[in-house]
């Protein structure tokens, strides 16, 4: 178990593993080169995560890079951070973790050889799976983003339907994410900046974890209930959660982009009492401006 561990890139997998050696007693740091940590996750969401983190005395260094590194005689590295505008930084630590994100693997598995086109590492297919040759299909991570198991699971079986000669087609609206740090995150749908830049006048509805009966009793108060809908319409577009089982109360999110539900939906909806689930029947109801146990702004 390292004493002193450097993770470099906020993304993910950077954050989950570095979150589980920081809660088993690593000095934790964190190196990110953009401004954020899990860029494209909600703001708001992500917030919450990194206060947890700096809370049991994690560094976070954004917009930085790892600019080289060298080995100490007693075995440790001194890792030399670019904090950029001509500022650099040495970090001594025992372990350094790369989770800079992910690349396919389609190339060099002879695809090309049979004529299947393959692009940076993925394989282009349509809605049904199908690659450019009849007969062949690709699933999962090497057939673009999101890589997700969950994603690739639903992949395999409509592909699985087509060649058993049944009607089926990824036509799904979204597709969740969990993210298992400290507390968690989960996402589905657009965030609110991704709504605004396609255009969209946004309602937003928020309910904080803090003002949940099950969650003061389970002493997990940190974090909030967020929900994107059209102004106009009330259409739910995005749900997105930092708290206590995000990963689990995140389904009912997707189910309501699945259906295609509108605030009301989700907020008319009687939640069972003292639930987590309840929060986001208060942050649709705060979305409409009629949210019983927070302040409507």
């Amino acid at each position: 178990m390292p004493n002193r561990l450097l993770v470099i890139g906020g993304g993910v997998i950077g954050l989950e593993l570095g979150g589980v050696y920081q809660r088993l007693g690593s000095e934790l740091t964190v190196v990110e080169a953009t401004p954020t940590l899990l860029p494209g996750v909600e703001p708001e969401c992500t917030a919450v995560v990194e206060k947890r983190f700096v809370k049991h005395g994690a560094k976070i260094l954004k917009n930085a890079k790892a600019a080289g590194f060298e080995k100490n005689k007693d075995g440790s590295l001194s890792v030399k951070v670019d904090l950029g505008e001509g500022k650099f930084d040495t970090l001594v630590v025992d372990t350094v973790l790369v989770a800079v994100g992910m690349r396919p693997n389609g190339v060099g598995l002879g695809l090309e050889e049979v004529g299947v086109k393959v692009d940076r590492g993925f394989v282009p297919t349509d809605k049904f799976g199908k690659t450019n040759v009849d007969g062949i299909y690709a699933i999962g991570d090497v057939s673009g983003i999101p890589m997700l198991a969950h994603k690739a699971s639903k992949e395999g079986e409509v592909v699985a339907e087509i060649i058993a000669g049944h009607k089926a087609a990824k036509d799904w609206v979204g597709i969740p994410g969990a993210i298992f740090t400290d507390p968690e995150i989960a996402t589905v749908g657009l965030t609110e900046a991704q709504a605004k830049e396609k255009g969209i006048d946004v309602q937003i509805g928020k309910f904080p974890f803090s003002a949940l009966g099950r969650a003061m009793a389970v002493h997990e108060t940190d974090g909030l209930f967020k929900v994107v809908a059209d102004k106009k319409t009330h259409e739910v577009l995005g749900v997105h959660i930092a708290g206590p089982s995000a990963t689990d109360l995140i389904s009912e999110g997707a189910l309501a982009l699945e259906m295609h539900a509108f605030l009301e939906d989700i907020g008319l909806t009687i939640h069972p009492h003292p639930t987590l689930g309840e929060g986001l029947m208060e942050a649709s109801m705060n979305g409409l401006g009629h949210a019983v146990h927070v302040l409507n702004r």
